[in-house]
């Protein structure tokens, strides 16, 4: 696992201390949004759907920073849109990195290397440079050519300058297992800090909602993609806790934690999951407060809960039941063995 033996440690104390003081809901990662606008239009990826005044608008550090001061979450994901779009997006990252947070860039790549100039290196933050899979593969999910060849150049001069840098892929219904076993193997040529996955699930302003899985569909598909690893013959380095993976392939049995990964925009406190289109709140305590979460997750009997298995719900699930005793072991043997 590629998350490093700090941020595993940080991220342990602070569960076990909302435990301790009774919290029931808490979250894991602030998903930070500073503004919707791309330099692409995927199809898999509804947030350029917004109207045009949305789209104008930004975050400004002092709303991002009481953002994250008000939810307290140990991580935080800076996705978008396109977050190097944003004019401040490098005071906004320098500003969370004093505050030790420990800092997620998504990018698509294409404006990255022009950009490493405003950042410095830090344990605390990463860039996270989606790619869906190999050149043609990826091209075709972004509806652009070139795009997969800026990108892993820019991942080669960010790693260059001393950067982390790992990669975020979204696999959706009807990718073939050995293409994405290839496209793990090329990942490792580039020495990245990890990968991340999470399976495609129906974002409800998506333009192509006919490559969305279902909930059997991910785990014979994850099964068949991550066998070589299960069996010890790969080595990926993936920047998941090893449970979370065994989630997705059948393994584990989860419950959705849907308040785990709390989503912040130019909106507000999306309620209370950013695949749903239901509104936002003003104040994160409001958000907590006003939602019925017994609504959300597979248990709940919600159809929209019905087939997902997408990282922000699972992910803080599988981080919480790492600290079970049973657990601690496999969890922190992964880092350990990542950290040498």
């Amino acid at each position: 696992m590629a998350v490093s033996f700090q941020q595993a440690m940080d991220i342990g104390k602070y569960i076990v201390t909302q435990r301790l003081k009774g919290r029931k809901q808490y979250p894991l990662t602030l998903m930070l949004e500073p503004l919707f606008r791309c330099n692409l239009a995927c199809s898999g990826c509804g947030k350029i759907q917004h109207p045009v005044e949305i789209l104008k608008q930004n975050l400004s550090p002092e709303d991002c920073f009481a953002a994250v001061e008000e939810c307290g979450a140990p991580v935080v994901a800076i996705p978008g849109g396109e977050p190097l779009l944003h004019p401040q997006i490098d005071e906004i990252v320098r500003g969370l990195v004093a505050r030790r947070k420990y800092i997620y860039l998504c990018t698509n790549g294409l404006l990255l290397e022009k950009s490493l100039h405003k950042f410095e290196p830090s344990p605390y933050f990463s860039f996270s440079v989606h790619l869906d899979g190999l050149r043609e593969l990826h091209d075709k999910c972004v509806d652009r050519k070139g795009v997969f060849d800026t990108a892993v150049q820019a991942i080669k001069a960010a790693k260059a300058k001393g950067f982390r840098v790992t990669t975020n892929t979204t696999v959706f219904e009807g990718s073939d297992p050995k293409e994405i076993q290839n496209f793990f193997d090329f990942v490792a040529t580039l020495g990245v800090d990890g990968m991340m996955i999470s399976p495609g699930y129906g974002y409800e302003w998506a333009p192509d909602q006919d490559h969305f899985l279902k909930r059997e569909q991910t785990k014979a598909l994850f099964r068949d993609i991550l066998a070589p690893y299960t069996a010890g013959k790969k080595n990926w380095n993936f920047n998941h806790n090893p449970l979370f993976l065994d989630f997705l392939t059948g393994e584990k049995d989860y419950e959705c934690t849907p308040w785990g990964m709390p989503s912040f925009s130019v909106l507000g406190w999306q309620k209370p999951c950013y695949l749903l289109n239901e509104g936002h709140y003003q104040t994160y305590q409001a958000l907590i407060d006003g939602t019925d979460w017994s609504q959300y997750g597979r248990a709940s009997g919600n159809p929209s809960c019905a087939d997902c298995m997408v990282h922000c719900g699972y992910e803080p699930t599988a981080a919480v039941d790492a600290m079970n005793p049973q657990n601690i072991t496999r969890s922190l043997g992964s880092v350990f063995s990542m950290s040498r």
